[in-house]
């Protein structure tokens, strides 16, 4: 996780080494979030659109949203002018506590958004419709390649 990898490039600071591979590891982790704005506002004018993202925890199977790439993602998206939906099947509670004007519903109204950004692999999520859907996929969810417009990174 970026936490334990943070934790190791402290300590090897520590002792009096520059950790270099771990920390390029660390940048590339923290530009892929913006990689994934990029690849939205390539399909969609984020201002006055309505974003639809699907996954807020950092991991699936828990509500912990530290460190969760939804976080800067959903600010960059506010920033940008956009309406935000979104569905967690666990982290709504601890996300609206950051962000109340994010409207959290169902996985079918999320779908009704302008694109759809997926951030964390919920297996449900490979049970969804996406035809005729503009997806951003940052966790490789076979299904939704059978939307209308698919674009997938991995970090």
């Amino acid at each position: 996780s970026p936490k334990d990898i943070r934790g190791l490039v402290s300590a090897a600071r520590a002792l009096g080494y520059e950790p270099e591979m771990l920390a390029s590891v660390l940048q590339v982790n923290e530009k892929q979030p913006q990689r994934l704005i990029g690849l939205l506002e390539k399909h969609v004018a984020i201002k006055g659109s309505t974003i639809g993202v699907l996954g807020l925890a950092f991991k699936p199977g828990t509500d912990d949203v530290r460190d969760a790439r939804s976080i800067s993602i959903v600010t960059s998206l506010l920033q940008k002018g956009a309406q935000v939906r979104a569905y967690d099947p666990k982290a709504v509670a601890n996300f609206a506590a950051l962000f109340p004007q994010v409207e959290y519903c169902a996985p079918a109204r999320v779908l009704q958004s302008d694109a759809v950004l997926i951030l964390t692999e919920w297996p449900e999520f490979e049970k969804l419709d996406y035809s005729g859907k503009i997806v951003i996929d940052g966790r490789k969810i076979t299904k939704a390649k059978e939307a209308k417009i698919y674009e997938g990174i991995c970090w």
